[in-house]
């Protein structure tokens, strides 16, 4: 009896370091809600049906007098290629802003092992659609392009800019327009994903990252639930971003300095960030 008590003790502290081991450098998947700046707040939101997903959401007040937005600038005499590739925490720490977070799909890209992949660090990239930063417009620009657009005066739109061009990311699908979810969403099942939206005002901001790729930790999101979480959070206008291995959210909190907020996976190693095109930041202390 003694011998089947010891064994069975030994098995749950093995489960237990073993769960340790396995959370270790992760979030951990419990929610909260924490305001780090005046109009920014930051929620951790955890699923388990209809299986685990831990989602990661900010909403920024455009219209606060401490907030304000920042797109990744293009490299001077690069039309073609005019970004340099740094990953979202390289991005917070060389810009200063408080809230990162990836953007737009880019060209060229390929991830096949740890030693062939591409872009690594100041490696040229394209992004897939238009972008500005300060008013320095770079990419494609097409006229259905689904753009988010941010003024100096913190005025923000989907498709048309008000006033000049200050501001601006692009993403891939429409996944909320008029406070409805888009119909016929293509979807390929659950993955990490990052996407945009705003509330009718325009006013707010809504950041929503999903974890993905971690088998009991966080399987991710199809792209109809990542249009839900933005419409639960009060996204009436939304996009969908890069996604996969790019989906990161940064934030620097006061008194604690920068951190990885998310359980970002590349390459299928939890953890790693991936060097991406172009990010959104925001400046929430000016």
């Amino acid at each position: 009896m003694k011998k089947i008590i010891l064994w069975m003790s030994l098995l749950g502290i093995l489960a237990a370091a073993a769960a340790v081991f396995y959370l270790w450098g992760r979030p951990a998947p419990v929610e909260m809600r924490e305001e780090p700046y005046p109009c920014v707040v930051y929620y951790r939101k955890v699923r388990t049906s209809p299986r685990i997903m831990i989602a990661h959401i900010v909403t920024v007040d455009l219209s606060c007098k401490n907030i304000e937005t920042f797109v990744t600038p293009p490299e001077k005499g690069d039309k073609e290629m005019p970004l340099r590739g740094r990953a979202t925490l390289q991005f917070a720490k060389e810009f200063g802003v408080q809230v990162a977070v990836n953007g737009d799909g880019f060209t060229p890209w390929w991830s096949k092992t740890l030693w062939d992949f591409y872009p690594r660090a100041g490696d040229a990239v394209t992004p897939n659609g238009f972008a500005a930063s300060v008013r320095r417009e770079y990419g494609p620009r097409d006229s259905d392009e689904i753009t988010l657009y941010i003024n100096e005066k913190g005025e923000a739109s989907f498709g048309a800019p008000i006033r000049k061009v200050y501001n601006a990311i692009s993403g891939s699908h429409w996944l909320v327009r008029g406070r409805e979810v888009v119909e016929n969403l293509a979807d390929t099942g659950p993955a990490p994903r990052t996407a945009l939206g705003l509330d009718g005002s325009g006013r707010k901001l809504i950041i929503v990252v999903v974890d993905g790729r971690q088998p009991f930790y966080s399987e991710g999101a199809t792209i109809a639930e990542t249009a839900g979480l933005m419409l639960f959070y009060g996204g009436d206008n939304a996009i969908l971003l890069d996604g996969g291995g790019s989906s990161t959210l940064v934030i620097d909190w006061p008194g604690e300095g920068l951190k990885v907020m998310n359980s970002p996976i590349d390459l299928y190693i939890p953890g790693r960030e991936r060097v991406v095109g172009n990010h959104l930041g925001v400046f929430a202390e000016r």
